[in-house]
Parts: C-alpha cells; structure tokens; sequence
C-alpha cells in the first residue's frame, strides 16, 4: 500500500505508514512499534512535576500513552500500554519519577491510560486524529478514561473522599490537559498532512 493510499484509505492510522514487504516483516514491525510505544511512555514519564498537595505528578506520560494510542492504532497502542504496565508492575522502574510496582495511589492512571490508548486508537481509525477539531475529541475522550480509572484507584488506595480525589488527582491538571490536547491537535493532522503529500 503506498503513503498515498493510506492517507486517504479509511481505516488507518499513522502506524500503517511504516512499509512491510511481507506478513513477516509486519510482524517484525508490530513488534517494534509496540515495544517503542511503551519505552515512549517511560521515558516521558520521568518528565514529572510534583503537585503540591496531591500524590498525582504532572508527567509527560499521559500525553505519550494517547499519541502511542492514535499512532499505532487499537491493537498495537493496547499492546504497547499493556507492556508498559506489565514491566512496571514486574520493578522496571520507570512509571512517574522512577516508581515501579502495582501499589501505588497513582496505578490507577496507569490502568486508565491502557484503556485510553485503546480508545484512542480505535477513534484514529476511524479519522480521530485527521483534524484539528476531531483530534482534541479524541484526546479529551482518552483523557477522560485515564481519570474515569485513576481518580476512584487514588481514592481508594488513600482513603480519599472521592471529592477530595477529584480536587487533587483531576481539577490541577485540566489546564495541562488542554495544553496537551492543544499539541495534539497541530501535530497530528500535520504529520497525516506531510505523509500525504509525500505519498
């Protein structure tokens, strides 16, 4: 399938780019995109900032997981996120600032952002990530997942009334989620913009 093809062929997303002569070869691929989905994650989970008051850091991490999510599509971008998970969880420590291990107050979010991806990735599939407007959709449906899961995890696990979870682990990071959104939405139809016209 040429650039060309893909750029205009319902059904794809940015993943389905990458040539692969043979079944092979996209298996081979796959496997690399999935594995480069969750080291992208990790390493943008070290950017964190702790918030005064609240367990929860402002990392990098979630804006990572939804791009891996709308780049690699549902199945690859699930993968990815699910050998995230698994490593951390198993003492690679590379969740938020270092941490590893499936204890703590902020697992949650990790759990959310597995389902996010997914979401994320089926909603590219389906042209999610092809517009400005339609890009930020997809964005804010992917973060609302991560804290649909994160926010009740971090009250359970600290004893938190749920209000007091949504005031420290959702409400500082909404501006921060519009500003992720916000880059989400000029990079991702330029990059189905520049990869069309190359086609």
């Amino acid at each position: 399938m040429s650039t060309a093809d893909a750029t205009t062929r319902p059904g794809a997303v940015l993943a389905d780019l990458l040539p692969a002569a043979d079944a092979t070869r996209a298996r081979v691929r796959d496997a690399a995109l999935v594995v480069g989905g969750a080291a992208l994650t990790g390493i943008a989970a070290q950017i964190a900032l702790p918030v005064p008051g609240s367990p929860v850091p402002v990392t990098g991490q979630t804006f990572a997981a939804l791009l891996v999510g709308a780049s690699l599509g549902a199945g690859r971008g699930f993968a990815s996120l699910a050998l995230y998970a698994l490593l951390g969880m198993a003492g690679l420590p590379w969740f938020a600032g270092g941490a590893a291990g499936a204890g703590g107050a902020t697992f949650g979010y990790v759990l959310g952002m597995l389902l996010a991806s997914t979401a994320v990735g089926a909603l590219a599939r389906r042209g999610g990530d092809r517009g400005p407007l339609r890009t930020a959709g997809t964005m804010a449906a992917g973060t609302a997942l991560i804290y649909a899961v994160g926010v009740p995890f971090l009250a359970l696990s600290t004893g938190m009334s749920l209000g007091q979870a949504v005031a420290t682990g959702l409400v500082p990071f909404l501006i921060g989620d519009a500003l992720k959104a916000a880059l989400a939405m000029g990079a991702l139809p330029t990059a189905w913009k520049l990869l069309g016209r190359r086609g």
